[in-house]
């Protein structure tokens, strides 16, 4: 219920600055007294200063009940009241989370002194004595319902920053989640502290291509999107495959397919991982003829030995793999046969013990003469 005593708003208003008159109007105060009288007499100095927004409440239970209800800027309470006075309601307000930011301005008596002093402790905003005087009143009032004001801006901008920071967070980590489909989460890790020209040595990786065979000339029959959309079906079923093995995909050129084992993390088993790697490739590729009512072949090729890795370029960051260990596993698919994983006489000793292998012939390499090569055909029972 709003309360306004006609005929007041007069010559106080008047005094008034022009901000304060506004902040009185949008203003809602609840005034709280056992007392009748006493409410008329607040109400009608209330509207005296263009306060017009008036609740009333005769005890503190109703106060407490009014409050969820008619959200109020101010609270005048009368610290002697039946069943529960003042102070009662002010704690009740001070430990509930949503009427802790009330401000509350404590009517009492020159005998409730001590009350008054607990009152301002708990967290009442400020006292007034009985009987009030109405120019006290105002300045009270007035000071208080300021504080308010600008303590729900300074609310409201804390909201607004930490709406802020959470839109922050998001594309952070959209970034970051950018960051680590390019590049190793080591990798990733070092670049966002600031570290450039990232390169490592690795004594020990196991380095695999893949291509697939008559993809280019099939490529001449589909349309750009028809290629891609292919592509992209065999490529996420190898870069699943990857993942779930633990080698690094470093990149795919075209039709052509390159991962490695044992790099960010060095790991002893990475021949193992590659060639199980390479084995399942073709198991994802059949998957992928039947879905499509396709015939395309693959080769690989694998070899073992050291490399070195790192970052490359300023704009557009690149992993990748360098050194005669990245040559000669190209060769051992570019000489491999369609269907068949081909590998050197290195890997081959790492993988025997745990893979079915087969020595094929000696191989003329581009660039590394003639070498001995071995197919690796499936893994030994247990």
């Amino acid at each position: 219920m709003t309360t306004e005593i006609p005929g007041v708003a007069g010559p106080i208003l008047a005094t008034l600055a022009p901000e304060l008159v506004e902040l009185a109007k949008s203003m809602k105060v609840l005034v709280v007294d056992d007392s009748r009288t006493l409410r008329r007499l607040l109400i009608r100095e209330l509207n005296g200063m263009g306060i017009t927004l008036i609740t009333e409440a005769g005890d503190g239970n109703e106060a407490l009940a009014k409050l969820p209800i008619d959200k109020v800027d101010l609270m005048l309470l009368d610290m002697e009241m039946p069943e529960l006075d003042g102070l009662g309601v002010l704690k009740a307000v001070k430990s509930d989370p949503k009427l802790s930011y009330l401000p509350v301005i404590m009517v009492s008596s020159a005998d409730q002194f001590e009350k008054t002093v607990e009152c301002l402790q708990i967290g009442a905003e400020d006292y007034l004595p009985k009987p009030f005087n109405p120019v006290l009143l105002r300045a009270r009032v007035f000071s208080s319902l300021e504080k308010k004001r600008l303590r729900d801006l300074d609310r409201e901008h804390i909201l607004q920053l930490q709406h802020e920071k959470e839109l922050l967070n998001i594309e952070q980590m959209k970034s970051e989640k950018l960051m680590l489909n390019i590049l190793p989460k080591p990798i990733a890790e070092r670049l966002k502290k600031g570290e450039s020209n990232i390169a490592g040595a690795y004594p020990e990786v196991t380095v695999l291509f893949s291509d697939l065979v008559g993809f280019t000339k099939m490529s001449s029959q589909k349309t750009a999107t028809e290629l891609v959309k292919l592509l992209n079906q065999i490529f996420t079923l190898f870069d699943k495959r990857a993942e779930d093995l633990g080698l690094e995909k470093i990149k795919t050129i075209g039709d052509a397919y390159m991962a490695v084992g044992g790099i960010p993390i060095p790991r002893p088993d990475h021949a193992l991982i590659a060639a199980d790697m390479a084995l399942g490739m073709f198991e994802d590729l059949d998957k992928f003829n039947q879905i499509n009512n396709m015939d395309i072949k693959m080769r690989i090729g694998m070899h073992s030995g050291p490399v070195v890795a790192g970052v490359i370029g300023f704009t557009k960051f690149s992993y990748d793999l360098w050194g005669n260990t990245v040559n000669t596993a190209s060769r051992m698919e570019s000489t491999s046969v369609p269907g068949r994983v081909q590998m050197t006489s290195i890997t081959k000793d790492l993988l025997e013990d745990h893979f079915e292998v087969e020595e094929r012939e000696m191989m003329e390499c581009k660039g590394l003469g003639s070498i001995l090569t071995f197919f690796v055909n499936k893994r030994k029972a247990s």
